[in-house]
């Protein structure tokens, strides 16, 4: 098993007893292979599925391969984050795949937002010029390649468009195509829909 780097694996441990974290009936433990993966990756994205931090996208019952290769991307630098970059690159494919199997397992979390009916207007307008629906399908619900993005955090969806389309985030060259053309403000009412969904 590889070890988690000294840094992230003390953020990791003061948070948890910071916050008294222990597993939930609600959810599993994890194999022991992958525990202290997981222990780590909630101290971040939630212990019940909840994100604790700004821009940590919801993990919990999103697509198994989705989550599988952007770990791999991060791994390998086509996708980069401060944080997850150096965490993805201490896992081999193995711990990938099992961290990934894992959290698409678990239940997917209300949010409980409510975006405006202005935002929801312009959120189904871009949604349709984007031809987002063709691949994330109807109700944004993703598939076995696709992420889920309804019902994810606004702030991680808003960051998220904005890196593809000022192609900060390089791993998926044709999302940038398709929202370099809408306004900063477009987007973020497409992500305040798609997180009423």
């Amino acid at each position: 098993m590889h070890r988690i780097s000294a840094l992230t694996a003390h953020a990791a441990a003061a948070f948890l007893s910071i916050s008294g974290v222990a597993w939930t009936q609600e959810r599993p433990a994890p194999p022991a292979e992958i525990a202290e993966q997981v222990e780590l990756c909630v101290s971040c994205h939630g212990e019940d599925g909840r994100p604790v931090v700004e821009n940590a996208p919801i993990l919990f019952g999103q697509e198994f391969y989705y989550m599988f290769v952007q770990l791999r991307d991060y791994a390998a630098g086509r996708r980069e984050n401060e944080i997850m970059t150096p965490i993805a690159a201490e896992l081999d494919r193995k711990q990938m795949e099992a961290v990934a199997l894992y959290f698409s397992e678990q239940t997917w979390p209300r949010i409980q937002f409510s975006a405006t009916d202005q935002e929801i207007a312009i959120g189904e307008t871009v949604g349709s010029a984007g031809q987002c629906p063709q691949c994330h399908l109807g109700g944004y619900n993703g598939n076995s390649r696709v992420p889920r993005l309804a019902g994810q955090k606004a702030d991680y969806l808003t960051q998220t468009m904005l890196d593809f389309k000022h192609r900060v985030r390089k791993n998926a060259p044709d999302k940038s195509s398709l929202i370099e053309g809408f306004s900063d403000e477009d987007i973020q009412a497409m992500a305040h829909f798609l997180a009423d969904l």
